[in-house]
Order: C-alpha cells, then sequence, then structure tokens
C-alpha cells in the first residue's frame, strides 16, 4: 500500500512567513521507495518530528515542481541528508532545469555530485524509479513549473502544483484515482497564477477522481477554514473532498 504525508499543507508567503500552517513538502512512500515532493521551508524538521520519525537519509529522491521557496528552500539540506554528506552517492533528484543552472539556480553546485543521478522534468515527460512512475506537466505559473501524474501501484495519483487555471489543464490529469490540488486562492484574483477554490471545483468534476485533497492554502483559505470548504464541494460534486491538515497520512 502507498502512503502520501502531508508534512506541510501552507502556501503563499504570509502563511509561510508567519508558519500558520507548516510549509515542509509531501512525502510518497511506495514498492520500497520514498520520494519528497517540494520540500519546503521545515521540511528537514517535519521529517525529524513526524510520527512515526521519517529518517531523511532513508528518502530515496526529490521532486521539485519548481524554483519558488515555499517549495525548494529544503532541497540542499535535504541532497546533503540523503547522501550522508556526500559520503555515500545515492538518490536522485528530479527538477526543472532553471532549478540548476543559470541564476535562478537553487540547488547549490557542490550537492549535484553527491547524488546518484539527476533529471530535468519537462511537459509530458516520463520517468520511472523503482516501481514508481510519474509523467510531468508544464503549468503556468510565473516559473518553469510541472505537476506530476504518479502511478503508485497501479493507482494514479495526481499533483495538480501551482499553476493558474488553463484551458486543457483538467484533460492531461484524466484518469486520476486521487487529485490532490494546490489552492491558494479562495478567489481568483487578476496577475495571481494560483489556483482558487472555483478554480479546484471545475477540475474536480470535470476528472472526477475517486478523492480529491485540497492542501497548499493561502491566508484568505485557511480564514474560510478548508475542511468546511471541502466538505461543501463534496456535497455539490458528489466526490469525496477532503482538505489536508499538517501531518495527514493518505493511504493509496
Amino acid at each position: 500500500m502507498a502512503e502520501i504525508k502531508f508534512l506541510g499543507t501552507g502556501g503563499a508567503r504570509f502563511v509561510v512567513a508567519k508558519q500558520l500552517r507548516y510549509s515542509a513538502g509531501t512525502f510518497i512512500n511506495c514498492c520500497g521507495v520514498s520520494l519528497i515532493l517540494d520540500p519546503g521551508p521545515g521540511t528537514l524538521v517535519r521529517l525529524a518530528s513526524s510520527k512515526p520519525k521519517i529518517d531523511a537519509e532513508s528518502v530515496n529522491g526529490i521532486i521539485l515542481s519548481h524554483i519558488h521557496l515555499d517549495h525548494s528552500t529544503d532541497v540542499n539540506i535535504l541532497i546533503d541528508s540523503i547522501t550522508n554528506g556526500g559520503f555515500k552517492k545515492r538518490g536522485i533528484l528530479f527538477a526543472p532545469i532553471e532549478a540548476i543552472e543559470g541564476n535562478s539556480r537553487v540547488v547549490l553546485p557542490y550537492l549535484l555530485p553527491f547524488l546518484e543521478e539527476v533529471k530535468i522534468l519537462g511537459d509530458r515527460e516520463k520517468f520511472s524509479f523503482g516501481n514508481i512512475s510519474f509523467e510531468s506537466f508544464s503549468h503556468k505559473h510565473s516559473v518553469e513549473t510541472y505537476g506530476i501524474k504518479m502511478n503508485l501501484e497501479n493507482k494514479i495519483v495526481s499533483f495538480i502544483v501551482d499553476t493558474q487555471f488553463f484551458d486543457g489543464l483538467y484533460e492531461l490529469y484524466k484518469g486520476s484515482d486521487t487529485l490532490i490540488l494546490n489552492v491558494v486562492l479562495l478567489e481568483a484574483k487578476d496577475g495571481v497564477m494560483h489556483l482558487s477554490l472555483n478554480d479546484a471545483k471545475t477540475i474536480i468534476s470535470q476528472i472526477k477522481p475517486r478523492k480529491a485533497v485540497l492542501t497548499h492554502f493561502g491566508m484568505n483559505m485557511i480564514r474560510a477554514k478548508p475542511f468546511i470548504l471541502a466538505e461543501k464541494l463534496s456535497f455539490e460534486l458528489g466526490i469525496e473532498v477532503v482538505a489536508a491538515s499538517d501531518g495527514m497520512s493518505l493511504s493509496i
């Protein structure tokens, strides 16, 4: 059985700065492989304080959807931990090219040789790692960003990370059994390239997953109480919708 653990569920600068919700990444464990998706601020701490504790040295790989701080700040310390400070060459990093090259890079160059492999995310690129396979899809965000559609023991689990809504978005994630969406905004705002609650409702209604999970909440989402919003969506759509909470585990 696969497990997904939400180490943190906060998104956007104010929630992260005030730590109204933790900003750590998402832990994925399946088929003897463990991955961290988007290791934002506090990921290493949240791994250590998790119940049960998750040893950072046991993590096999990191998926970095994009370079923004709330998704990437702990990537370097995680690489160092996974590789025992470079003494044990192991682990794999999946990331956009701008995360490791150029002026916007967030991965420190000296750490890259510590890893067993680095793979570059791209639109509709397919990857496998152990018995886990996934496909990355380009999103519309202020930097190069990729969502993930993952096969975990023949169940399709999709992570619609930061993006604005765009035509064809839900088509990319058709067939998902579990759909996890970053819903920063309660209401859409001009120029803010994040999903709103209404965007999430449209996407869920079109994809029709068995379960949808809302996470990565901005300030107004938190004030509106995500668990109440999720219950309302469940009633309106006839689909199980839950709001992730810090430390919540999901069995797939």
